[in-house]
């Protein structure tokens, strides 16, 4: 089995060494046979510091790691990216996850792990059995189970606990399917994602998993709102 995970990387001069060096130690000693290759597809996201540099010294020193230039930054556009050049090669499971390291490497490998016939499998925060490390105020969870899921549900009739965590993996097929009718460029992205997988009655499995929250998180208020006006547009697009 050839596993490919994407690492949209924005700005992330500061925390990408770390990621690259944590994420490929840990598939070089994992004792898994099923795992008969492992890549890291770094997808370089509209970045105006010093990460590409970073990212190419990385991968002379790590023949996992490949690199994907986008000019136009938007995590929705850099993981489609990332599919495409991951459907390249013979990867038989496709995933991303986020640079800063909020899902350990072994958090993703229970991915991989528990994927078994299912289509996808996508790391939940809020579900039995998740942990989140510092716990967060119960006010914003409840918010967005009152307010963003809900509209979800409504817009679109799915029922997850946790859409925009950073850490998801799908199968080949998925994302022969899904990837080049990818439209949302931010945010928003993942609920079109799954909301594709829907249509093409796609499995998609919910697994519990340890989150840590990190500094300098990119997500603003302003993010949110432009969040919901693209479900909006997405729904009656």
């Amino acid at each position: 089995m050839n596993v490919s995970i994407i690492i949209p990387a924005y700005n992330e001069e500061k925390r990408i060494t770390r990621t690259i060096q944590e994420y490929h130690r840990f598939f070089s000693f994992i004792d898994d046979p099923s795992i008969t290759r492992y890549e890291f597809v770094i997808v370089l996201n509209g970045c105006r510091d010093n990460t590409k540099a970073i990212v190419t010294e990385l991968s002379k020193q790590f023949s996992s790691v490949r690199i994907v230039e986008c000019v136009q930054a938007g995590k929705g556009l850099a993981v489609r990216a990332g599919f495409l050049d991951a459907l390249l090669r013979d990867n038989d499971l496709i995933g991303f996850v986020d640079a800063d390291m909020a899902t350990s490497p072994d958090a993703f490998y229970q991915l991989i792990q528990n994927i078994e016939c299912n289509d996808g499998i996508i790391a939940s925060r809020y579900m039995s059995g998740a942990r989140i490390y510092p716990p967060r105020p119960w006010i914003k969870r409840w918010g967005s189970r009152l307010f963003y899921e809900s509209l979800i549900w409504l817009l679109f009739g799915m029922r997850y606990h946790d859409y925009q965590c950073g850490a998801k993996l799908f199968t080949r097929h998925v994302v022969e399917t899904i990837a080049s009718q990818l439209t949302i460029t931010q945010w928003a992205f993942d609920v079109e994602l799954l909301y594709l997988c829907k249509l093409n009655k796609f499995i998609i499995r919910e697994f519990p998993t340890v989150w840590h929250d990190q500094a300098e998180s990119k997500l603003r208020i302003s993010s949110g709102f432009r969040m919901l006006i693209n479900l909006i547009k997405l729904r009656f697009k």
